[in-house]
């Protein structure tokens, strides 16, 4: 069953791709098969999945294992590779094909209302010069992402949604989201380093008065 094209030769969507992974026998499925399955548009649509993934709720460190294969996509993105390709070790990386529905049954209607909004426009955006650009924006915001901060994952993870179904619909309105969803996420950083460094500011102040 071919994953990459309806029967006329059109693309498949994003979320239709999704339910035939989720529809196949084997109880396991593999990262490379979902690479895959989207062919051309791998980069994007694996983005996607994880950039999903990292807005959900997770403990401190969560995030550290399920943002680590963003920095190695985000990586290949800004280097400017044309097709997406993972080393063995990572592509036999696999989850359960039941866990896997369970999953993108949950978010499938935000994935479709996503795709309903989505078109290719603003070319100059998702370009060659586009993508690299979103690459890097991305390799930080990923590493962000690895980072131990509890409810530190749920900005970055957005800005690369964004970021990741533009490059895949080469939608630019959808990187333009991603841009000011970068922005909005470095200022919170900024914000929130402020006030710890104030704080600890404040302790030092008062410990040394207590002394």
């Amino acid at each position: 069953m071919d994953l990459t094209t309806t029967s006329t030769g059109r693309p498949l969507r994003f979320s239709d791709t999704l339910e035939r992974l989720g529809s196949r026998g084997a109880e396991r499925l593999c990262l490379g098969e979902i690479v895959e399955a989207f062919g051309e548009r791998a980069f994007g649509a694996v983005m996607l999945l994880f950039a999903i993934v990292n807005m959900l709720p997770w403990p401190p460190g969560g995030t550290t294992l399920t943002g680590a294969p963003l920095l190695f996509l985000s990586a290949e993105l800004a280097w400017g590779r044309e097709t997406l390709w993972l080393p063995r070790w990572l592509g036999r990386a696999s989850v359960s094909r039941s866990t896997f529905r369970t999953l993108s049954g949950r978010l499938m209607k935000i994935i479709r209302f996503s795709e309903a909004l989505s078109r290719p426009r603003l070319y100059f955006l998702t370009g060659r010069l586009g993508q690299g650009l979103v690459g890097l924006a991305c390799l930080l915001l990923s590493a962000i992402l690895v980072l131990p901060v509890f409810g530190g994952n749920l900005l970055p993870a957005i800005a690369m949604g964004f970021f990741s179904l533009g490059v895949m619909q080469r939608d630019g309105l959808a990187v333009l989201l991603g841009w000011v969803m970068t922005a909005i996420t470095a200022a919170v950083l900024v914000f929130a380093w402020r006030l710890v460094v104030a704080g600890f500011q404040a302790g030092a102040d008062w410990i040394g008065q207590v002394l």
